[in-house]
């Protein structure tokens, strides 16, 4: 039998910003989502983000399991910000693309080819 009752810290927190960063990491907690819906096992998870122990990331995806709907509607909104920032951003700078692939294919032709 265990000597003190049995409590599991959930390692989120929520920065000044309001997104919500695992443990005491910078990692969001949408990323750790969208690898784990991506098939990332936890230990995959950890390769990814070395600065994520384990146990944490056990802890959240079991957290997760648990309140999906709510975690879910979280990264919904996460993503819609995301998008809607890049958005935003992509009108503000529009990119030049089709410029910078021409100077990009010009220089690669006028460049020397190594034969190494």
């Amino acid at each position: 039998m265990l000597a003190s009752p049995i409590a599991i810290d959930i390692p989120l927190r929520q920065d000044p910003s309001g997104k919500i960063r695992v443990g005491g990491t910078r990692v969001l907690l949408e990323l750790v989502i969208h690898a784990f819906q991506s098939g990332e096992t936890a230990e995959g998870i950890v390769d990814s983000y070395p600065s994520l122990s384990l146990a944490d990331v056990y802890a959240v995806l079991a957290y997760y399991l648990n309140h999906r709907a709510e975690i879910d509607t979280y990264v919904q909104q996460a993503d819609a910000a995301v998008e809607r920032i890049q958005q935003e951003t992509e009108a503000a700078y529009p990119p030049k693309t089709l410029a910078l692939r021409a100077r990009l294919r010009a220089l690669r032709n006028n460049s020397p080819r190594s034969t190494s």
